[in-house]
Formats: structure tokens, C-alpha cells, sequence
């Protein structure tokens, strides 16, 4: 597991940047405010009930929530099974909505 800072992650998305972006938080917290991740939730990766990832386990998966903890048990979990790269949001959205705004 890497890990990035919100404006490091902010600098490669304001470029466009391709990025798979997970958002591990619960859906009425994405709804609230998300950054534009794809919302996949803590428990139904670790169930593994998020097939999409399973095409990633080559490529780099960036991976946030609200505060950084879930997103690195996220991590942990992605590279126990194999995952090659995966990347923590230092953070989280709380880093995110302190440096650049947000609900």
C-alpha cells in the first residue's frame, strides 16, 4: 500500500488523469459529498462483492473515505488477495473539505 495526499490526488485529477478512484465510505456519506470516486462500500469489498475490482488487481487503485482509516483497511485487504498496487487518501475527505472546501 502507497499513500497520497488530497493534493497530490487533486493535482492528477485537475489534469485528467485517469484514475480508479474508490470511495469505501456508506452511501448516505457519499451522498452527502464525494469527490467523484466510484462509491464501493468497505464491507462489500471485503465480502468481495465488487466485481469491477477484480480487473484492477494489475493497475493502481487509489482509495479514500471519510478519514483515511477504512480506506487503509480497504488497502490491506485489496493486497492480501493480490492487488499490486493500491493507494491510501491520506486523510480522507476530512483532508479534502479542510484544504479545498465542500459540504
Amino acid at each position: 500500500m502507497e499513500h497520497i495526499t488530497v493534493e497530490a490526488l487533486k493535482s492528477r485529477m485537475d489534469a485528467g488523469e485517469k484514475l480508479n478512484l474508490i470511495d469505501c465510505r456508506e452511501p448516505s456519506e457519499f451522498a452527502e459529498f464525494n469527490i467523484g470516486a466510484k462509491l464501493i462500500p468497505l464491507g462489500m469489498i471485503q465480502t468481495m462483492q465488487a466485481d469491477e475490482l477484480n480487473d484492477l488487481r494489475e493497475e493502481e487503485v487509489i482509495i479514500h473515505c471519510r478519514s483515511g482509516k477504512r480506506s487503509m483497511m480497504a488497502c490491506m485487504f485489496l493486497d492480501s488477495l493480490g492487488f499490486k498496487n493500491t493507494v491510501n487518501v491520506t486523510g480522507g475527505v476530512l483532508a479534502w473539505q479542510e484544504k479545498f472546501g465542500g459540504k
